[in-house]
């Protein structure tokens, strides 16, 4: 029951959120009238494109089928950014040389727009699935290793000492301790970026791939397909929303076992 509770209690706020972002897009559509009937859409006019009109189930098809590319895509970056985050992150709380050598190098890596990158993520790995997984995997790793690193850095010393004083090695030491006490930081890794990958499977598919919604967002615009284009920003905000509220809910799940502060 308490479980449920805490599933409750973080999902309430997402659902005020998705409420919040209706009301924001009436209110901008509203507070800007110069945007226009023809370009601005309101979510009525949403609704019956996807719904009520006899085209919507034409509509809808399009968009989900360009959807389920993106979310290949972002699950593929997300898989490679978090595992790579979580290698990554073992090797430079183990070993110090190994942070202080290369840690430098990701921090510059990292700021460099991801924009700016693209064309050479492209001649690298091509236009196909490996480039866009580069990119949706690269908008993942940074944050989550600074988060996991953390996470790690904060398991119990003692613990880690008991481990040491029975024989245990450090990557026992770190398999059994710093791994399950970087849980929390690891889950709030995944939810920050869940929506990351999405964003970079869209760049990627905008700017390498020319496939799923970050393709079909692009050609949208020229062709003036505008109830198109605010549908497909629609649906990907509440994907979003969803996917992150679905990693919540692992989360809370998963670190029920661990007592009830688990996380907090």
């Amino acid at each position: 029951m308490n479980v449920l509770r805490r599933i409750v209690v973080f999902l309430f706020p997402l659902i005020i959120s998705l409420l919040l972002m209706l009301g924001i897009w009436w209110i901008f559509l509203k507070a800007y009238p110069q945007v226009g009937p023809r370009i601005g859409r309101t979510p009525g006019n949403i609704w019956d494109y996807l719904v009520t009109s006899s085209s919507a189930s034409n509509a809808r098809q399009a968009i989900l089928d360009d959807l389920q590319i993106t979310l290949r895509d972002a699950a593929i970056g997300f898989g490679v950014g978090m595992g790579a985050a979580v290698v990554i992150a073992a090797l430079f709380v183990s070993f110090a040389a190994v942070e202080q050598t290369f840690m430098p190098v990701a921090m510059l890596l990292r700021s460099v727009p991801l924009v700016a990158l693209t064309p050479i993520i492209v001649l690298v790995f091509g236009r196909g699935l490996a480039g866009v997984t580069v990119m949706a995997a690269i908008v993942v790793l940074f944050p989550a290793l600074v988060m996991i690193m953390a996470g790690l850095r904060n398991a119990p010393r003692q613990a880690l000492d008991l481990v040491a004083a029975y024989g245990g090695s450090r990557w026992k030491g770190l398999r059994m301790v710093a791994v399950p006490a970087a849980l929390p930081s690891v889950f709030a890794a995944a939810r920050i970026s869940v929506p990351g990958a999405l964003i970079g499977a869209l760049i990627g598919e905008w700017l390498g791939s020319g496939t799923g919604l970050g393709a079909s967002l692009i050609r949208a615009i020229p062709t003036f397909q505008y109830n198109k284009l605010w549908a497909s920003i629609a649906i990907v905000t509440i994907v979003s929303v969803v996917l992150y509220a679905i990693v919540g809910v692992i989360e809370n799940l998963v670190l029920a076992r661990f007592g009830p502060d688990a996380g907090r």
